[in-house]
């Protein structure tokens, strides 16, 4: 049994609709519905009514709910404990970073601190981007690096976490080019022809970005989902392949575009199909009680004054 499925099923309860909870801890609906049906399995009885709607829980499922809150809090608080025994990883920052931040965003980004910041000891956590908040949460890093987007917000308590902007991303549409250069599947399609598009698995954080693009654009787009996952970095190889059209993150294909293997798909006054997001950093406040990371703490203030530099120069 694993802990997230307790934290899925405390979600469930609360929230009482699986697409809810699945889109607050950040995964795909068939996903979640496994790993409740996987908890389900481990404690020998169905503990959800899945007859009604909104979905209530069995008897069995009100007596687990109370359990589970009661031991994910112990879990919590048993941590805390350990963590103020150990004074291993001072000298190291640690992020817990989303899979596609972390092949597109990250190692460029970390080359530039270690010019301007000085020598820096890392170790990067890649995750989905609900593990990765639960990294913050649980204080199993030291940072989060997270896209923000005001559509999708990232649900973290101001009072207790803050935050640096750290820039911006855009996500635009981009394909295989033809022998001529141009764009193998250009936007918008045709009604009678769609144009096969690779798309992001439901509940993915980009794939709700994405859908927002399509909903809010000038003209109707026409597409014929013919793949899907989570990561950007599988659209991006279907893209190259030429498979179709797919929406990736500017720094996920600045040298495909440099080297023409991959073009935009929209087109050139289309600025309705690119959206902008911004990359942001956490971490926890403080605490007086504990001591902290004191290379981490160097290392937050530098972000914060370049950040407050940008402002200025703005």
């Amino acid at each position: 049994m694993e802990t997230k499925w307790l934290e899925d099923f405390v979600s469930l309860a609360e929230t009482r609709s699986f697409s809810r909870s699945a889109q607050l801890r950040h995964v795909t609906q068939p996903a979640f519905s496994r790993r409740i049906q996987a908890l389900e399995a481990w404690a020998g009885t169905d503990l959800v009514d899945r007859s009604s709607y909104p979905t209530r829980l069995t008897s069995a499922g009100k007596t687990l709910y109370d359990q589970a809150l009661e031991m994910l809090q112990a879990l919590q608080n048993t941590r805390a404990m350990l963590r103020a025994h150990t004074s291993t990883g001072k000298d190291m920052i640690v992020f817990a970073v989303p899979h596609t931040l972390a092949f597109t965003f990250f190692p460029a980004w970390l080359t530039k601190l270690r010019t301007e910041f000085g020598p820096l000891k890392t170790r990067l956590l890649a995750l989905n981007v609900h593990d990765a908040v639960m990294r913050l949460i649980e204080g199993g890093c030291d940072l989060l690096i997270a896209y923000f987007h005001p559509s999708q917000p990232i649900q973290l308590d101001a009072d207790r976490y803050e935050m640096v902007s750290l820039g911006q991303e855009y996500l635009s549409p981009y394909c295989k080019p033809d022998a001529e250069g141009k764009p193998m599947y250009a936007l918008p399609g045709k009604p009678g022809q769609p144009l096969p598009y690779l798309g992001y698995a439901p509940g993915a954080y980009l794939s709700r970005v994405t859908d927002l693009i399509l909903k809010e654009a000038a003209t109707t787009i026409h597409l014929d989902r013919v793949y899907e996952t989570d990561m950007a970095e599988g659209l991006k190889a279907m893209a190259l392949e030429g498979h179709g059209v797919a929406f990736l993150p500017h720094s996920a294909v600045k040298k495909e575009l440099r080297a023409g293997k991959l073009v935009s798909a929209a087109p050139a006054d289309a600025t309705h199909l690119h959206m902008a997001m911004e990359v942001r950093a956490y971490r926890e406040r403080p605490s007086t009680k504990e001591p902290g990371n004191s290379l981490a703490e160097s290392f937050w203030s530098y972000l914060q004054s370049q950040t407050d530099a940008a402002i200025v120069e703005d």
